[in-house]
C-alpha cells in the first residue's frame, strides 16, 4: 500500500470520526434545547433531531467524500500530514458551520415563540393623531 492510500484511509478514518462523534454530542445535548423550542412536544423533537442529525450526516460525508482526493504525491509523512490538515481543517470548519446555523435558526424560532404577540400600532383620530386628509380628486393646474 503506497503512502497517498494510506494517507485517504486516515483522512476517512478522522473525518468519519469526528463527524460521527460531532453528530452524537449535538444529538445527545440538543434534545432538551429541541424540546424547549417545540413547546415540550417530546416527539416532534426528537423526530426534528433526528431528521437534523440525517442531514448532517448527508452533507458533512458528501463533503468528506468530495474533498478526498490529493493534489501532489505524497512521499513523506511531511507531504501526508499537509496534505491532511487543510482538508480536516475543512471538515471541521463546515461541521462548525453547520452547527452554528442550527443553533441560530433554532434560537430565532424560540425567541419568536417567546415574544409576546405584537399589537396593531394605532392611526388615527381616537389615538391622538389627526385624521388623515380626504381624498378629493386629482387636483387641477393653476390657472
Amino acid at each position: 500500500m503506497n503512502a497517498t492510500v494510506v494517507t485517504y484511509l486516515v483522512y476517512l478514518a478522522l473525518s468519519v470520526g469526528l463527524t460521527v462523534w460531532t453528530a452524537r454530542t449535538l444529538t445527545r445535548n440538543g434534545d432538551v434545547f429541541l424540546v424547549d423550542v417545540f413547546r415540550g412536544e417530546e416527539r416532534l423533537a426528537e423526530a426534528m433531531n433526528r431528521l437534523l442529525v440525517v442531514g448532517f450526516y448527508l452533507v458533512n460525508l458528501g463533503f468528506v467524500a468530495l474533498n478526498l482526493q490529493v493534489s501532489s504525491p505524497i512521499w513523506s509523512t511531511q507531504d501526508a500530514f499537509e496534505a491532511l490538515a487543510p482538508k480536516l481543517g475543512g471538515v471541521a470548519l463546515l461541521l462548525g458551520i453547520f452547527h452554528l446555523a442550527n443553533v441560530v435558526v433554532l434560537s430565532q424560532v424560540r425567541r419568536h415563540r417567546l415574544a409576546p404577540p405584537r399589537q396593531p400600532v394605532p392611526y388615527g383620530p381616537y389615538a391622538g393623531h389627526p385624521a388623515p386628509p380626504a381624498y378629493r380628486g386629482p387636483v387641477a393646474p393653476p390657472a
